[in-house]
């Protein structure tokens, strides 16, 4: 399985990006794959999710105590791990790419706004279409995934229910779905992360945006209030296209 997640969002600037993407698809993403202790590598463009998608943010609370946190969005670089432990240990891939020098180093920090964070996976469902993904490897060709934290204690206990009672329920049985899962974080400003798998962003606007997600927008729908006190890093939630590996 793949508990831990390294997840990293980024911009790029105009100059440099085509080979800077060249460079990290060919060489540095596959072996990264290869490192020990690594399930899979992908890596996804962001998509904004469109107008519907941005109405959904703007009903978000200002966040607090942010200063510091990178405010990219355009890239999200991830990396399962069996356990989220690894990802810490000792010469990690973690410490590694930190490491760097030489071109790796000068194609690294062309990112911008860098937001690193470790998660755990605590809950997870299949979907529908969980057969076109054998559990442990590479996330599905569309992804959604927002980092947030809530705005009180109580609003925890709020937001597990809704997760455990609706939103996971929702998913495991959705058309388009992959899977879902929910998780904490171990390093990052971030408590909580969700990470939904698609076949593909029209799949998840068909299926996924239009018939809940727009739930968000009714104050009086639990997932309305859900949204009104959950506070969000930068461009939360990323809806993305898997860039690497290659969708086939």
């Amino acid at each position: 399985m793949d508990r831990g997640i390294w997840a990293t969002w980024y911009d790029l600037p105009d100059e440099g990006r085509d080979e800077y993407l060249d460079w990290l698809h060919s060489d540095y993403l596959p072996a990264l794959q290869g490192k020990p202790g690594l399930n899979w590598v992908a890596h996804y463009e962001n998509d904004g999710g469109g107008a519907d998608m941005q109405k959904v943010r703007d009903n978000f609370p200002k966040s607090e105590g942010m200063e510091g946190v990178g405010t990219g969005t355009q890239f999200l670089m991830l990396a399962g791990a069996a356990e989220p432990w690894t990802l810490l240990a000792p010469t990690s891939v973690i410490d590694e790419q930190n490491a760097l020098t030489g071109e790796a180093r000068k194609m690294l920090d062309l990112r911008q706004g860098i937001r690193p964070c470790i998660f755990s996976t605590f809950a997870r469902v299949d979907g529908p279409e969980m057969g076109l993904r054998p559990a442990g490897t590479t996330p599905g060709p569309a992804i959604q995934m927002g980092s947030f934290r809530t705005k009180t204690l109580a609003d925890e206990y709020d937001v597990g229910q809704w997760y455990a009672q609706y939103r996971l329920p929702a998913m495991a049985r959705m058309p388009g779905c992959i899977a879902a899962r929910v998780m904490v974080s171990l390093a990052g400003w971030a408590k909580y992360s969700v990470m939904y798998e698609f076949t593909s962003l029209q799949a998840r606007l068909e299926n996924f945006e239009e018939p809940h997600e727009a739930l968000a927008l009714d104050e009086n729908e639990w997932t309305g209030r859900v949204i009104r006190y959950t506070m969000h890093t930068p461009g939360s939630p990323t809806v993305g296209k898997r860039i690497w590996p290659p969708v086939e």
